[in-house]
């Protein structure tokens, strides 16, 4: 049985994410993983996330608590799971429970040349201008990276030493477009998986907010670059 890194990102999610701990704690039992650690990151919530997260590592030892005491994005939530975590698998799963996580019940395991991609089939609850955005990300990652993922802003887990050999630039949620794109030059494949998309039963999403918009596209060009240089020296590597 591989080990697995659960990492769930928070900010205002105190009425949702004692649940989505509590579904992890069910896979893992339900897989017979012994191996785990679960890293919860508060995001400079205004709720009783805080507090909530304090309660649940004081109950759980595998438990380990990052809490920002000002918000920084969903990037530097995502590089905080990615970078702490320390064993073979890790996954970032949103705290506002719109991701079912016994959607992993049949991927215990994946190969070392693989990465786990789950894909929203369908979003009704998004709206128009989220939408747009939405598309112009994946023409950007198409024409731009040479990344034609279903959903790259959906679920993914990936092994933890092929994204810490990545020399990651990108400090915003684009970090996974960035993820993907590099682990493609490598020659990983990813394993595209259907997903339901779960209504959010409380707090407010913050996804396509001003704030996270700028810092995404504040990032575009280094994104391209970095993958350009990444590109270039994985060609100087291969044997002519």
């Amino acid at each position: 049985m591989q080990s697995w890194s659960f990492g769930i990102l928070c900010f205002n999610e105190g009425g949702t994410l004692e649940k989505v701990y509590q579904d992890v704690v069910k896979l893992a039992l339900t897989w017979q993983l012994a191996d785990l650690e679960i890293i919860l990151v508060d995001d400079g919530s205004s709720d009783n996330t805080p507090d909530l997260i304090r309660l649940l590592a004081a109950k759980d030892n595998r438990i380990k608590a990052i809490l920002h005491p000002q918000n920084q994005g969903i990037g530097a939530g995502i590089r905080d799971i990615y970078f702490t975590s320390t064993k073979e698998n890790v996954i970032f799963i949103p705290g506002d429970g719109q991701f079912d996580v016994m959607e992993l019940l049949p991927y215990p395991s994946f190969s070392e040349q693989t990465f786990l991609s789950f894909y929203r089939k369908e979003n009704l609850s998004y709206s128009t201008f989220r939408n747009i955005l939405s598309g112009f990300n994946k023409w950007f990652n198409r024409i731009f990276l040479g990344l034609d993922l279903k959903d790259v802003n959906w679920v993914k887990a990936y092994k933890r030493e092929k994204i810490i050999a990545l020399d990651l630039r990108i400090k915003s949620s684009a970090i996974e477009s960035e993820i993907c794109a590099k682990l493609l030059v490598d020659g990983d494949l990813p394993l595209e998986i259907p997903s339901k998309y779960l209504p959010r039963l409380s707090g407010t999403s913050q996804g396509a907010s001003l704030k996270t918009i700028f810092r995404v596209v504040k990032e575009l060009f280094s994104l391209f670059a970095s993958v350009l240089i990444y590109r270039y020296r994985h060609s100087k590597q291969e044997p002519s």
